[in-house]
Order: C-alpha cells, then sequence, then structure tokens
C-alpha cells in the first residue's frame, strides 16, 4: 500500500506548491494551500518511511518526532529558547497549544528526507555522529527557504527582526539544535540502510520547486538564491551517490 500511495502524496504536494503562488497574498486560500503542502509531504515521507522500515518503526518515529518538536515549539513560544522571541498568529489551523499541527507535521516531513541525504552524501563516512551534523544541517537548511515564505504570509512574527529578511541568526542556531535531536531520534528508531532514493528524490523536489517559487513567482530572488546554495548541492549530491550505489 506505501509503494502506491507515495506517489500520490508526492504528486499531491507538488500540485499544492504549484497552486500557492495563484491564490491571494494573505488570504485564506494559501493558509489552507499551506497545510495541504505540509499534509502531501508528511504523506510521502510517511509512505517512503512505512515501506522502508515497516509500518510500527515509522509510527513510534513520527510520533516521537511529532511530539519532542511540538514541545520544542511549544517552550519556544513562551521563553524564546532556542529559536528566538517569536509567537503564532493564529492563521495557521488547528493549533495545539497555541502551535499549528502542521510545524510538528513539517518537522516530521522533512527530517527524514534530510537524514536520507545527509547518509547517502556521506557514503563510507556515514557514521551515526556525522549523520546527525550533517542531517541538521540539511534540514536547516530547508528553513533558508521555509521562514522567509512563512514569515510574510503572517504565519509567525519575530520580536526582533533580522538582517535576513527579518529572521534573526538564532533561528538557524535552534533549527540545528533541534535537528540534531531529531537526527538522533531518527538513527535509532529508523535506522540507515541502503539509501532510499525516494526520500532523496523527495528532498531534491522541494529543493527545486521552491527555488522555482521564489524566484518566478514570489519575486525574491535573494531567498531563491540562498536557498538553492543551500540545499541543492546536498541534495543532488546525495542522488548522484544514490543512483550509483
Amino acid at each position: 500500500m506505501s509503494r502506491r500511495v507515495l506517489p500520490l502524496a508526492a504528486a499531491g504536494t507538488a500540485a499544492a506548491m504549484i497552486a500557492v503562488p495563484l491564490a491571494a497574498r494573505g488570504g485564506r486560500a494559501r493558509a489552507v494551500l499551506a497545510d495541504a503542502v505540509v499534509a502531501g509531504l508528511a504523506a510521502t515521507t510517511t509512505a517512503a518511511a512505512t515501506h522502508r522500515w515497516g509500518r510500527s518503526r515509522s509510527t513510534v518515529g513520527a510520533a516521537i518526532v511529532g511530539a519532542g518538536t511540538l514541545l520544542v515549539e511549544r517552550i519556544g513560544t513562551a521563553t524564546g529558547w532556542p529559536f528566538g522571541r517569536y509567537r503564532y498568529t493564529g492563521r495557521l489551523r488547528p493549533e495545539i497549544g497555541d502551535v499549528p499541527v502542521a510545524v510538528p507535521t513539517a518537522w516530521w516531513a522533512m527530517a527524514v528526507p534530510a537524514r536520507e541525504v545527509a547518509h547517502a552524501v556521506l557514503g563510507a563516512r556515514s557514521g551515526r555522529w556525522t549523520r546527525v551534523a550533517l542531517g541538521a544541517a540539511a534540514l536547516t537548511a530547508w528553513d533558508v527557504f521555509l521562514d522567509p515564505q512563512m514569515t510574510s504570509e503572517g504565519y509567525w512574527r519575530w520580536q526582533r527582526r533580522g538582517r535576513y529578511r527579518g529572521i534573526p541568526a538564532t533561528n538557524y542556531l535552534g533549527w540545528l539544535v533541534t535537528g540534531a535531536a531529531v537526527m538522533l531520534v531518527l538513527d535509532v528508531v529508523l535506522p540507515p540502510r541502503v539509501v532510499d532514493v525516494a526520500l532523496v528524490g523527495e528532498y531534491v523536489g522541494m529543493a527545486v520547486l521552491e527555488t522555482l517559487g521564489f524566484a518566478c513567482f514570489f519575486g525574491d530572488r535573494l531567498v531563491a538564491a540562498l536557498g538553492a546554495a543551500a540545499m541543492l548541492p546536498l541534495g543532488l549530491g546525495a542522488l548522484l551517490k544514490s543512483s550509483h550505489g
């Protein structure tokens, strides 16, 4: 079943991403499409993980990552640690404890592809701690796209504006710390095996669509360039290695 769900979920995610810039900025339709993108990503990741590690392990992995990142986000909005001072505006629904459900779902959705990219890039050097470090970096690279888009839509706001599209540097340090913890969980619950090309392809597909979206539709070439520079070398390197593995 997971093998058949995978292409459908991936196609649905791509369709929702393509539809986002066609909807009015700041409108309800964009918020619904943002939720659809996250749901599609999570479904794609879960289908691939279920096919590779089985339903039980993928369910446990999703539950731990989802609950753990929900807690981190809740602490973050209350204390400013580890990302910096920010708050959610209530435009993404539903919420749990003032945190949109889409947020921990997104952590799971991109964490597994990021870990798989790290595993592929490292090759023979792939050990637990190298995977944790590079996987956290690969996941944080996605936020070079994510945070500018979500803040511009008004889904969350920073108390103090940073230099990169209003986002403080502490946000990316927080992503690295949180991402490392997530990668450690994945390494235990979903131990790496032969690289999963579908998960690597999911990461690359996100990088390409985000780059095109910012360059051609959102009109922000800086984010397009920086996001592409952060994600594409890792993603394409992983794809090349996994296709020859």
